[in-house]
C-alpha cells in the first residue's frame, strides 16, 4: 500500500513536470507565444532544469531540445524510482521503459489538448486562451480537417483525432512494452 502512494506520488509530480517541459517544446516547434500568465508558470516551473540542459544541448533547427531532454530525464529518473522499489532491472530496460512513458505523456498531453478545445468550442469558443489551444492542437488537426467533412455543421475531426491517438497509445504499449 505504501509503495502504490509512494509510485502515485512520484508519477504525478514527474508526469506534471515532463508534460510542462513537453508543451515548451512544443510550443516552440509550432512557434506559438503563450499567454504571459501561462508562460510565468511554465519558465519558473522548468527553469531550473532547462537553463543547465541548454549549456549541453543547444536548440538546433528552432526545436528547445534541452526541453525535450529534461522531460526524458523526468521520466527516466520516475522509471528507476520506480523499479528501483521494486527490484533490479538492466539499463536498457529503463531507457526503453522511459521513453515508452514519455512517448505515453506526449500522447496524453496532446488528449488533454484535444479535449480543451473541445470544451472550449462548446462553452465558450472566445475565451482568452481559446486560440492559444486551437494553435498547439492544428499541427494534429489540420490534416484532420481537410479530409473530414464537416457534419450538420459540426466538426468530427477532433473525435477522429482522438481516436487516432488513443490507437497510437495502445501500439506503444501493446507493442513496445513486452519487449522490455
Amino acid at each position: 500500500m505504501l509503495y502504490s502512494i509512494f509510485t502515485l506520488i512520484v508519477d504525478t509530480v514527474a508526469s506534471v513536470l515532463a508534460g510542462i517541459m513537453l508543451l515548451r517544446f512544443w510550443m516552440q516547434a509550432i512557434r506559438v507565444r503563450p499567454p504571459s500568465s501561462i508562460a510565468q508558470f511554465m519558465f519558473q516551473l522548468t527553469d531550473w532544469l532547462v537553463k543547465p540542459l541548454r549549456r549541453l544541448l543547444p536548440g538546433v533547427g528552432g526545436y528547445d531540445w534541452a526541453s525535450l531532454f529534461g522531460a526524458f530525464l523526468i521520466a527516466l529518473l520516475s522509471m528507476v524510482v520506480d523499479l528501483w522499489i521494486i527490484s533490479s532491472f538492466s539499463l536498457q530496460t529503463v531507457l526503453l521503459l522511459s521513453a515508452v512513458r514519455l512517448l505515453q505523456w506526449i500522447l496524453y498531453g496532446f488528449m488533454g489538448l484535444l479535449l480543451i478545445e473541445v470544451v472550449f468550442s462548446w462553452v465558450n469558443p472566445h475565451a482568452p486562451l481559446a486560440p492559444f489551444v486551437q494553435a498547439l492542437n492544428y499541427p494534429l488537426m489540420r490534416p484532420l480537417r481537410r479530409i473530414i467533412p464537416l457534419i450538420g455543421n459540426i466538426d468530427l475531426s477532433p473525435l477522429v483525432a482522438f481516436l487516432l491517438l488513443r490507437i497510437a497509445l495502445y501500439l506503444v504499449s501493446a507493442l513496445i512494452l513486452p519487449l522490455a
